[in-house]
């Protein structure tokens, strides 16, 4: 055989669309090299978003696709890795150090599983083959330290009594008031002193090469996301909100104040969409079904995943062990990883920047 095989691959290559990126691997450039040596063909494939627990998944159908197109192929290698970049952001704020991309997690309301959301997404991201921070914004009411099994009386190193080093969960790097106080200290202050906390834990955290750093924002619009969106430079934004139709009126809000920022959108992430009984398994739409889709078709945006009302994600995250390492080959610890290539997928077709100081950005799994 000889390299006329390698129109053909790359042509079959075309006929197979990611999941995640909803356009094929020779489009979205993640092609790198097909070699042909007699009749066995190796296809090299550099992926933007990490994909740990779809690579093999990926290898199969991409050999199948080849195999069925250059039927007189032997063998077929598929090698994947992927090389996660930093990305452009719309702030004007400086590029933090070591850390490549601000991603946050915000929601138009309260209660609507924000932050638990954040905490496994951190971690599925993790699981998938990234290295992750995790960032409580939350001023007034941290909870990630607890979901995250961080233990009461456990407080940060310093150095240089200036900055702090972050707390490490699960693998993932955390840094949030929570561990700067007691859980029994209120934060009695007004939005100046709670926007300069905030300032302080983003600027003065010693991360350590970041591909992603998560922010779980508080709920609402108020001083702590205007802080944010002027002092960090955010790379996008995804919005989690439930079915019910105050949930949505409040994630429009949430998503038009991102646009006018001009923070890009990553997508959008529906909380508690159904109630599956652990008894009978009977699904019921409790509060509502299909709002997380209207919305995103509304404001072009993708709908990322959609989350069941389970009681053990609750129990899980109360325990200091989210459902990501709680239950990770569980078909909710699926989900969130599911949700997590999707982000990051999304993500990895933003503009990349070449400004980000000290990140180490290639992977090689």
């Amino acid at each position: 055989m000889t390299t006329a095989q390698i129109p053909r691959i790359e042509n079959a290559l075309q006929q197979w669309i990611d999941p995640y990126l909803q356009t094929d691997l020779v489009s979205a450039e993640c092609l790198r090299r097909i070699r042909v040596d007699q009749s066995i063909a190796t296809v090299e494939l550099e992926l933007g978003y990490p994909a740990a627990g779809f690579r093999e998944e990926m290898a199969n159908a991409l050999r199948q696709q080849i195999n069925t197109c250059v039927p007189e192929l032997d063998q077929v290698n598929i090698d994947i890795r992927w090389r996660i970049s930093a990305h452009e952001s719309q702030s004007k704020a400086p590029p933090m150090r070591r850390v490549s991309n601000l991603i946050a997690i915000a929601s138009g309301k309260g209660g609507v599983g924000k932050s638990t959301t954040a905490a496994n997404l951190a971690l599925a991201l993790a699981a998938e083959g990234a290295k992750v921070g995790l960032l409580d914004a939350d001023i007034y009411g941290p909870s990630l330290p607890v979901m995250m099994g961080i233990a009461d009386d456990a407080r940060p190193e310093t150095r240089d009594q200036k900055y702090f080093v972050p707390m490490s969960a699960h693998g993932v790097q955390l840094m949030s008031m929570g561990v700067l106080v007691t859980e029994s200290t209120p934060m009695v202050w007004r939005g100046p002193m709670a926007s300069g906390a905030l300032q302080q834990l983003l600027n003065q955290t010693l991360w350590e090469d970041l591909d992603y750093l998560l922010i779980d924002m508080p709920p609402g619009t108020g001083d702590i996301q205007l802080t944010l969106s002027q002092s960090a430079p955010l790379t996008a934004a995804v919005v989690v909100t439930t079915p019910q139709d105050i949930a949505l009126l409040d994630a429009k809000k949430g998503i038009e104040a991102f646009r006018k920022i001009h923070i890009p959108v990553l997508g959008i992430i529906e909380n508690m969409s159904m109630h599956i009984c652990s008894q009978c398994g009977h699904m019921e739409h409790i509060f509502g079904e299909g709002g997380g889709g209207r919305i995103a078709q509304e404001y072009q945006t993708p709908l990322l995943g959609s989350l069941p009302l389970d009681i053990r994600i609750r129990e899980q995250a109360g325990s200091g062990t989210p459902t990501v390492v709680a239950e990770p080959a569980g078909k909710l610890a699926a989900s969130y990883r599911e949700i997590a290539r999707a982000m990051a997928a999304q993500l990895s077709r933003l503009p990349v920047s070449n400004s980000i100081p000290g990140v180490v950005q290639m992977k090689d799994p």
